[in-house]
């Protein structure tokens, strides 16, 4: 089995949601499997910040559905696009 690094990205629900403690709280909830890779705050507009975060996961059925549903999951989390897989480097 080999593994595939997705990218993500995490949309709060609102400006008044800590960004720090989001990545933290995502973070947490990774499902077994599935590895934190790395991240950036991106400004999406008015103060709004996205988390684009890079998640390793297996290249198994399912590939990073487990890992978008345990991130939706979340309190203060609007919304989980996976924006890009590929090969790990």
């Amino acid at each position: 089995m080999g593994e595939v690094a997705a990218t993500m990205k995490i949309m709060p629900t609102g400006v008044d949601v800590d960004i720090e403690k989001l990545k933290d709280d995502v973070i947490a909830v990774l499902p077994e499997g599935a590895e934190y890779g790395t991240h950036e705050i991106e400004p999406v507009a008015f103060g709004l910040k996205a988390i684009v975060m890079v998640v390793i996961v297996g290249d198994i059925e399912g590939g990073t559905e487990k890992v978008e549903e345990a991130f939706a999951a979340v309190e203060g989390v609007e919304s989980v696009t996976v924006t890009d897989v590929g090969r790990p480097v």
